[in-house]
C-alpha cells in the first residue's frame, strides 16, 4: 500500500533539546489520535557523509545546535488532510506552539508531503 508522508528536517540548539523533545512527544500522541498512522522524531548521529550535502551544511548549523529529521505517515494525501485540520484544532496543539516560545527557529524549518513510490519492509 503506497502512503503519503510528511517529513521535517530542522536545526535546534542543544540547550533546547529537552524542550523539543517534550513538544515532540505530545505532538505524537496528538497526531496519532488523530489518526496518523505512525510519526517519528530522529536526532543526528552519523552525518559525517563522504559524498552529496551534508545535512549541517544544507540546515547552516551553528557549533551549538543538532538536526532533526522527521515524518508523519499517512493512508493518503486526503487522508493527511483531514488528520491536519484535527490536530490544528485540538486545543494540545494550540497550547504547546505558541510561535513567540518555540525551542526551534521555524523560518529553518523545511517541510512538505510526499507521495511513495517505493516501499518495501523485512
Amino acid at each position: 500500500m503506497a502512503y503519503y508522508v510528511d517529513g521535517f528536517v530542522l536545526a535546534v540548539a542543544k540547550k533546547n533539546l529537552p524542550a523539543y523533545k517534550k513538544i515532540a512527544k505530545q505532538a505524537a500522541k496528538v497526531f496519532i489520535e488523530h489518526g496518523a498512522i505512525e510519526y517519528c522524531e530522529c536526532l543526528q548521529d552519523d552525518l559525517d557523509v563522504s559524498f552529496g550535502l551534508p545535512f549541517p551544511k544544507l540546515m547552516k548549523t551553528k557549533a551549538d545546535e543538532v538536526i532533526i529529521f522527521s515524518w508523519i505517515v499517512y493512508e493518503t494525501k486526503a487522508h493527511r488532510n483531514r488528520v491536519g485540520k484535527l490536530v490544528m484544532k485540538d486545543p494540545r496543539m494550540a497550547a504547546m506552539c505558541d510561535p513567540n516560545n518555540m525551542p526551534f527557529d521555524m523560518k529553518r524549518m523545511a517541510w512538505g508531503g510526499f507521495k511513495t513510490i517505493v516501499e518495501a519492509q523485512a
